[in-house]
């Protein structure tokens, strides 16, 4: 008994061991599912309505990639949602449990040695939301105050390097994600919330009294956002950036940004009211998945 037992435990490890190691085109015609890590809270880019239900700009842009996946496969996939946060997104994707992750990952150099990303789909501007009486208008008057931030993400670490942070001296208080750190906003906890610009903008649409908070201040960063996928997988990575091309030239993909940064969107049907900037215009007319450090700070 003990010896089938062990026997039956190294066919399992040696199913793990495959199911890492194996390309994600293969591993996903062998097993008929693929699986999207998703964010609970990640603005327009990547949320959930609730009841396993996740939508949003990258969620639509993964739909896409499947659709192609499919037709080269020749045949339907079961698709799997996985939430994932910022702390466990890079090392789920590298163990195999997430085959694509569609949220609001930065692409970074230090990412870029543990994880692949397809061309950049969105370009983000780090900024400052805080509440319309706090008397803050930029980083200046960030001294002395309580500063949320998101575990596992790089906005805060852009605000102690901007040149306006010198002598600036502030508490870090950090949210376990995006909807956790809008609320040490949302109860005082905190004087200001640094993050993406469309995040902050969502969060702000879909609060309780969106009018008592705004976004200010200077762009602490430009900051390239690219849905990721295991390194040293070119099949998959093809395909994703066949599709964001296919997506670019058709105009889908700017009707995509439209529907969900201009349009009213679910589940308040609140519009984000952020146009098209011109650093991702500049992405999608020159496709590319340059990292974060190749982009010029403003």
């Amino acid at each position: 008994m003990k010896t089938l037992l062990l026997a039956l435990m190294a066919v399992a490890h040696g199913f793990v061991v495959s199911a890492q190691t194996m390309d994600t085109v293969s591993k996903v015609s062998a097993t008929g599912e693929i699986t999207l890590g998703v964010r609970d809270s990640s603005g327009a880019l990547s949320y959930t309505l609730g009841s396993g239900k996740y939508v949003g700009y990258h969620i639509d842009i993964c739909q896409r990639i499947i659709a192609n996946l499919e037709k080269q496969l020749g045949k339907k996939l079961t698709t799997k949602y996985i939430s994932v946060t910022s702390q466990n997104r890079v090392p789920l994707v590298q163990n195999g449990t997430v085959d694509i992750e569609c949220g609001s990952t930065t692409n970074n150099e230090a990412r870029q040695k543990q994880v692949a990303f397809a061309f950049t789909t969105y370009v983000e501007e780090v900024r400052i939301a805080t509440k319309v009486n706090s008397g803050i208008s930029g980083v200046a008057q960030l001294n002395g105050r309580n500063i949320a931030t998101t575990t596992g993400t790089t906005s805060v670490q852009w605000l102690r390097k901007h040149e306006r942070a010198s002598g600036v001296d502030f508490k870090e208080i950090f949210g376990k994600d995006h909807a956790d750190s809008f609320l040490l906003l949302e109860s005082g906890r905190a004087d200001a919330f640094v993050m993406d610009s469309q995040i902050l903008a969502g969060l702000i649409a879909n609060a309780k009294s969106p009018n008592d908070f705004k976004v200010v201040g200077e762009v602490l960063s430009v900051e390239p956002i690219a849905i990721m996928m295991r390194k040293d997988d070119p099949g998959i990575k093809k395909l994703a950036n066949s599709t964001i091309e296919e997506m670019v030239k058709s105009g889908d993909l700017a009707k995509a940004y439209d529907k969900w940064f201009n349009q009213p969107i679910p589940p308040k049907h609140t519009r984000l009211n952020l146009p098209v900037s011109d650093s991702t215009k500049q992405a999608w007319s020159h496709l590319n998945d340059k990292p974060l450090e190749t982009y010029a700070k403003k």
